[in-house]
């Protein structure tokens, strides 16, 4: 986070740290709603009162209840990234994000990845933004593997393998709903990873 006025002091840090907190119980207080009741059911004004703030408060963190949701998505791309930036340059790029995904992925606890997940496609608003998030995840993994592997003869390979991999981890998301969380998202996530790799073959 940058701030205005090049102001360093330590009120600065705590206001930030504040503004944290207060996003954080918001986005607590909607979740567990959205379990409670249901996601059409919740309305702005129940988040506010359970997250003890106004609802004018409420739209100084989210513009909508929609943007609570997708919180758990919209990270995913720079996680990912950042992980994939410390991946070693002797894997192949395709096996870097495999793995850079799985990372990601392995800690999710199962049943509440799967409520989320059923959360999320409980609204069509939500569904069509999440579809979004995925062309942005895409260009933010090409950029990691163009900064890792910068020959231009490799842009094209690079491309296709970033599309690719946030195709595989959508996919595997798809299996995970469809499966009711029989199998937890990362034994998903290898599997469609394997498939790529051997129909690449």
């Amino acid at each position: 986070m940058t701030y205005e006025s090049g102001d360093s002091s330590p009120t600065v840090g705590h206001r930030e740290r504040k503004r944290r907190e207060t996003a954080k119980r918001i986005k607590e207080a909607g979740i567990r709603l959205f379990m409670e009741k249901g996601y059409a059911a919740t309305t702005l004004d129940d988040i506010a009162v359970e997250a003890g703030i106004s609802r004018r408060t409420f739209f100084y963190y989210y513009k909508s209840k929609d943007d609570i949701l997708l919180t758990m998505q919209n990270g995913t791309g720079d996680i990912l990234a950042d992980i994939l930036r410390d991946e070693p340059l002797d894997k192949r790029p395709l096996e870097a994000v495999r793995d850079a995904v799985v990372r990601v992925c392995a800690p999710i606890p199962t049943n509440e990845l799967l409520v989320l997940d059923r959360l999320m496609r409980s609204s069509e608003t939500v569904q069509a933004r999440k579809a979004a998030t995925y062309i942005q995840h895409e260009q933010t993994v090409f950029a990691v593997l163009r900064e890792k592997w910068p020959e231009p003869e490799r842009e094209a390979a690079l491309r296709w393998i970033a599309m690719l991999s946030i195709g595989a981890m959508r996919l595997s998301l798809e299996a995970f709903n469809r499966e009711g969380g029989k199998r937890a998202l990362v034994e998903l996530v290898r599997e469609a990873f394997d498939a790529l790799e051997a129909e690449l073959r």
